[in-house]
């Protein structure tokens, strides 16, 4: 179930902080009413397609906050462990230099109320309660507006990496649409045109594209 143009679940969880400090309760409910969030979701600590969006979305960090748009990210491993590989250097495979929070969902929990955990609890013929698929995250990434509303979303398999611009212009076209009351047409980039949610407003865009 999508959750775009509902509550964002509110969590409070572990997390590292600064790039170097851990923190026991992280909430997300305190950055509501006073930025707009990206949340994303990655698998895992120490792998492989997991720092380069990391460290991406690192290095488009000041373009968020120009926008004043907070930076989270959350994995199912240890607080311990993003602390780990947040201490380990790049040329080692590691993230060091990440700012922005890492959260710990090692309870599952917050993977599961946004929809990104890789599978689901059953049970066997036995009765005996098995996971059903990869007890990890997607990579899900989240828009959630100031009022602490899901505005975009998507949801990538393990092997597929994120283009991290793209998480950029949704933000742009999101706050483009708020300031100038228009909406934004497909591939749309900023300074470009936009249009008119009318059905003249759409035909004048058209007729010049």
């Amino acid at each position: 179930m999508s959750l775009v143009g509902k509550k964002a679940p509110l969590f409070t969880a572990p997390a590292v902080i600064n790039g170097n400090e851990i923190v026991e309760e992280f909430s997300l409910g305190d950055l509501i009413g006073k930025q707009e969030i990206i949340l994303f979701f990655y698998p895992k600590d120490f792998t492989y397609v997991c720092p380069t969006e990391i460290l991406t979305f690192q290095e488009l960090l000041p373009e968020f906050e120009k926008r004043n748009v907070a930076v989270i990210a959350a994995s199912t491993d240890t607080e311990e462990t993003h602390l780990a590989w947040l201490n380990t250097p790049k040329n080692q495979g590691g993230i060091q230099g990440v700012t922005y929070p890492i959260v710990a969902d090692t309870s599952k929990t917050i993977s599961a109320n946004y929809g990104v955990l890789g599978g689901d609890w059953d049970y066997d013929e036995d009765g005996n309660l098995i996971f059903d698929g990869a007890p990890i995250a997607l990579r899900g990434t989240f828009l959630i507006d100031k009022e602490g509303i899901v505005r975009h979303e998507y949801i990538n398999f393990f092997n597929l990496g994120r283009n991290i611009k793209d998480t950029l212009r949704i933000v742009d076209a999101w706050q483009y649409t708020l300031e100038h009351g228009e909406v934004c047409p497909a591939n749309w980039e900023p300074g470009e045109e936009a249009m008119v949610a009318t059905r003249e407003g759409v035909a004048e865009y058209l007729a010049k594209h």
